[in-house]
């Protein structure tokens, strides 16, 4: 605008000019038109001297320099993310990276050796993602493992440990120092483990494993009984988790997981567990027959049958009753329906044509609190939604074992099945621990008459 109004002064002194002199009328006019056309001009270059052999240089010359930059930044930025998706799937194939984006800084505490993670270090994310699929952990042979508390119990009964990703150092140092020489450590930011952890309250600390094979591991068998637990197609994570702290908590002898079962070693499953899979042997995706072969040879199997049949209310029996009945169906607690949905039937010829005979297992039944628990016992447990397997029952009847029941009250469905394994784990506990009381001193009445 001040550009503008002086030109606009200009010509107007120029008009008063012409007025002044009057004679020369036409020259103010030829001047006033090449002022204005100079205006009107656009800048010109800018020319250095003649001893100057510098290049003349042109205004727009800058924004081309710019746009030559920007395409070298765009072909930078594209090969960096070609450089990043070949390191993740020679990751995924199990080879080493051919090189990493930035240069690693290695630093020392208490003996170990680790790295910083570097701006944009995605292994965290990678790691977390795929270890939440069961394909994976069955293929690469991998868990993860979150918490203080887990990851302890994991190196204390010998499983390795591949890569561990912690916050600060103080948290390294809470684990068994001497059992991570060999892994790989990652320093990262708390933001980056709060992203990726299932927990409500983060401890900083997230590791990977190699799947643990039940049979190197080291187990403390010091208040070990005999009595092993069968979980028959438990498909909840937590009721599994459950049922396997119960298991170490009550000193069971090992847990045994048929085909149907949820993966043993889901993240959801080792948090319900707290650290129960590395208290006792576990073996999991069993046949039947191999079911057998898991467990002793004079080992009696019984059956706690949780399925959501209805329960028929009878008459209570009388305080006298209940000190002479030896039936469980005297108390009015036992089913008088059975599960006749998932039992198989063999259909053997009779006599006459077209009849035919149902074969099913004949199993007794048993309170809870009654004698079941007298010598090497393994217990089954079924699922909520699909109950027992005619193959669990047949096991029973070829073991001379029952089916155990918990006394509930009318117009309650069942139990849960955590819970139902739970009071039964510990009711076989206490009776093997009475009966082992009772053998030592028979034992030792026995050595004194001698």
């Amino acid at each position: 605008m001040a550009a503008y109004a002086r030109s606009v002064f200009g010509l107007l002194s120029l008009e008063s000019k012409a007025v002044f002199l009057g004679t020369r009328g036409s020259r103010p006019a030829v001047e006033s038109r090449r002022y204005v056309r100079g205006l009107r001009r656009k800048p010109v270059n800018v020319l250095f001297p003649e001893d100057d052999n510098s290049k003349v240089t042109k205004q727009h010359s800058a924004p081309k320099q710019q746009q030559q930059h920007g395409k070298k930044m765009e072909k930078h930025t594209k090969g960096t993310k070609n450089t990043e998706e070949e390191v993740f799937v020679q990751e995924r194939k199990g080879a080493q990276p051919a090189h990493t984006p930035d240069v690693i800084a290695h630093e020392e505490v208490a003996g170990l050796r680790f790295e910083r993670a570097f701006p944009g270090d995605k292994r965290l994310s990678r790691v977390a993602s795929v270890a939440r699929s069961r394909t994976f952990r069955e293929h690469q042979g991998k868990i993860l493992l979150e918490g203080r508390r887990l990851i302890s119990d994991a190196l204390s009964a010998g499983a390795k440990p591949q890569m561990m990703f912690f916050s600060s150092v103080e948290r390294l140092l809470e684990l068994p120092v001497d059992k991570l020489k060999r892994a790989s450590l990652v320093k990262v930011k708390f933001e980056d483990v709060k992203i990726w952890s299932d927990l409500v309250a983060p401890q900083g600390v997230i590791a990977i494993f190699s799947r643990p094979d039940s049979s190197k591991l080291k187990y403390n068998s010091d208040h070990s009984i005999p009595l092993s637990v069968i979980c028959d197609n438990i498909r909840d994570p937590g009721n599994l988790g459950t049922i396997i702290r119960c298991a170490g908590a009550a000193g069971c002898h090992r847990v045994l997981l048929t085909k149907g079962c949820v993966d043993a070693w889901e993240p959801k499953v080792l948090r319900a567990a707290m650290g129960g899979h590395f208290r006792l042997p576990l073996f999991s995706n069993l046949d039947w027959e191999d079911i057998e072969n898991h467990l002793p040879k004079s080992v009696t199997v019984h059956v706690a049958d949780n399925s959501s049949n209805r329960l028929v209310e009878s008459a209570q029996p009388k305080a006298d009753e209940l000190k002479t009945s030896q039936k469980a169906g005297d108390y009015g607690w036992v089913r008088t329906r059975s599960n006749h949905k998932h039992v198989d039937y063999d259909v053997c010829d009779s006599d006459s044509d077209g009849e035919y005979e149902l074969s099913l297992p004949r199993v007794g039944t048993k309170l809870y609190h009654e004698h079941w628990a007298q010598s090497p016992t393994a217990l089954v447990i079924g699922g909520e939604t699909h109950g027992l397997s005619i193959e669990s029952v047949q096991l029973a009847e070829k073991t001379a074992g029952h089916r155990l029941f918990i006394p509930v009250v009318p117009e309650v469905d069942s139990l849960n099945s955590a819970m139902a394994a739970s009071i039964l784990l510990f009711e076989g506990r206490k009776q093997l621990m009475q009966q082992l009381q009772t053998t030592k001193k028979s034992q030792v009445v026995n050595r004194m008459k001698q």
